[in-house]
């Protein structure tokens, strides 16, 4: 495909071309998921919380020890923050981070049992989470389709496809809710990231090998 061919950015999309996105992602990433390692719920939260300016890859590393040490909301809730510091530091921003998972476990065992809640509502009044966490842990561990995690990847490529024209987080959320069939929220979510992890980088998307090029108006721009 050339320049002179890519489709026009229309918006709101056209529906045809939106469908046509999903079954290409389909195809490409039948099998996307959350890629944060974790055993539940609780587990994820924190995971969530250490991803903020940090790559899945790293709060892999991380976490073993971590989740080793403080198993449970209990656990962590307790946890001495400095020793918790120094199991995350390489994460960056490790104090905040710190504080707020302890914060957030503590808040678990005091008004919920121990139990990560399953409501965008009560999620958001744990420290340390806004509605991309409280995304995350709605999709990835209850099946909840409240709303669509945008990171940097869903940002940057919903903006590349012209699926919005919007710069927030919360903008563009609700440009992509307009447009993605809600049963389709959670797997979007996951499939786009990776595709922005494998194949449309920030700074030089291989469009080439991009199997949504076609139907992209940013395909071979950048």
């Amino acid at each position: 495909m050339t320049a002179t061919k890519r489709p026009r950015a229309e918006l709101p999309p056209k529906p045809e071309r939106v469908k046509t996105i999903l079954k290409l992602l389909d195809g490409t990433y039948p099998a996307a998921d959350c890629e944060l390692h974790r055993a539940d719920a609780f587990q994820l939260l924190c995971a969530t919380i250490l991803s903020a300016q940090c790559t899945d890859e790293r709060v892999n590393m991380v976490t073993p020890a971590l989740f080793t040490r403080f198993p449970t909301p209990a656990a962590m809730g307790n946890a001495d923050q400095s020793e918790v510091e120094t199991i995350i530091r390489s994460t960056g921003f490790f104090r905040n981070k710190a504080r707020n998972m302890i914060g957030a476990s503590r808040a678990l065992v005091e008004r919920w049992g121990g139990e990560v809640p399953r409501t965008m509502e009560e999620l958001l009044q744990l420290p340390g989470v806004a509605r991309k966490t409280a995304n995350v842990v709605l999709g990835t561990a209850y099946a909840i389709a409240v709303g669509v995690v945008v990171d940097t990847h869903v940002m940057r490529l919903s903006q590349r496809l012209a699926l919005t024209k919007e710069t927030t987080p919360e903008k563009i959320e609700a440009d992509l809710m307009k447009v993605v069939p809600r049963d389709r929220w959670i797997l979007f979510s996951h499939q786009v990231i990776w595709h922005g992890r494998r194949i449309c980088f920030a700074r030089k998307p291989a469009c080439d090998t991009c199997p949504l090029a076609p139907h992209c108006p940013s395909a071979f721009q950048a």
